[in-house]
């Protein structure tokens, strides 16, 4: 049920890029307090000193201990840090809990919902933890959600998508680094990501009959933010029933757009949205997904997920303009 009081929020791993990201939402956000910025590397430094979108907006320091007087805590760790940091900190786990990372997005790890309100949302509203999806597994699964539900996805999907840097995180590495990212494109993980999982166990708890595979290979781009996906498989329905199956679908779902026209990056980075786009060529559907990766993609969608556990409107706090140009 919803609460006049502020939700008092503790953000643990803060100085990363969707650490900063939910600093920068839940600063804004009319009914959150964030009572605690956890960062050992970074104790005692004001926030705005690493995210200095935040300078003027915020006195927060960082402090290197994640407390326990929150409502909601946000962990923005490291795959295979979350699990470890909550067996050091049990007495979290009576509190609400959104985990950013991969680590109880499969089911059978611990009680963690998987937080995709497209998915599942009456789920999220009842739940004490919550795994937000990988950036890519949104754009995939909010491109074949529909047709999985309407039974219409019935053989093998194929899927190449490509990310910005920010998708690999704040630590510097070969692939991070200006001078090589800049102007360059590559292809990693092909046939292997990690998100393969998540998206395939969705798709089968919605249609079990579906035997098919996802051939998946992730691109990286010579950009900051944001992910466009192109999936097709093979399809007997025409165009404009497959259209009216996603606006069924997403008519009630406020951050997903279906769109008669070409979509792109640029219309969604800084936002909460997916932006969706259907053709057909021949017995090939084609659909285009751009998301931004930092927020509907991770930190955003973590603002969605807080919203509805605990009884708000699900765009609360994240009525956001697109940076456009």
């Amino acid at each position: 049920m919803q609460s006049n009081s502020k939700i008092k929020v503790s953000i643990v791993g803060a100085s990363g890029y969707t650490g900063g990201e939910l600093l920068r939402l839940l600063t804004n956000h009319p009914d959150t307090e964030i009572i605690n910025a956890f960062s050992r590397s970074h104790e005692g430094k004001p926030v705005w000193l690493v995210h200095g979108d935040l300078l003027g907006d915020t006195s927060l320091k960082f402090s290197g201990d994640p407390g326990t007087e929150a409502d909601v805590f946000f962990l923005c760790l490291g795959h295979g840090a979350s699990d470890a940091f909550l067996k050091e900190n049990p007495g979290l786990l009576g509190k609400k809990i959104i985990d950013l990372s991969q680590d109880f997005r499969l089911k059978g790890t611990h009680d963690f919902i998987y937080g995709l309100p497209e998915f599942d949302r009456e789920a999220i509203r009842t739940a004490q933890h919550v795994a937000n999806p990988g950036c890519f597994a949104t754009a995939i699964q909010l491109a074949l959600l529909p047709l999985a539900k309407e039974g219409l996805l019935q053989s093998d999907v194929h899927i190449a998508a490509t990310t910005g840097s920010t998708g690999a995180g704040q630590s510097l590495s070969d692939t991070t680094h200006y001078s090589w990212r800049n102007n360059n494109f590559s292809a990693y993980k092909p046939f292997g990501h990690q998100h393969l999982g998540e998206i395939g166990e969705t798709l089968h708890h919605i249609l079990p009959s579906w035997k098919g595979e996802l051939n998946f290979i992730p691109n990286r781009g010579s950009f900051t933010r944001g992910i466009y996906a192109t999936v097709y498989t093979d399809a007997v329905a025409q165009i404009s029933r497959i259209r009216e199956v996603f606006s069924a679908y997403y008519a009630e779902h406020p951050f997903t757009h279906l769109s008669d026209h070409a979509i792109d990056v640029k219309s969604v980075v800084n936002t909460n949205k997916c932006h969706l786009r259907l053709e057909k060529h021949g017995g090939k559907l084609l659909i285009h997904s751009a998301i931004d990766n930092l927020l509907k993609g991770a930190s955003g969608q973590a603002v969605q997920n807080m919203n509805l556990m605990s009884g708000r409107p699900e765009t609360t706090g994240l009525k956001l303009k697109a940076t456009a140009f």
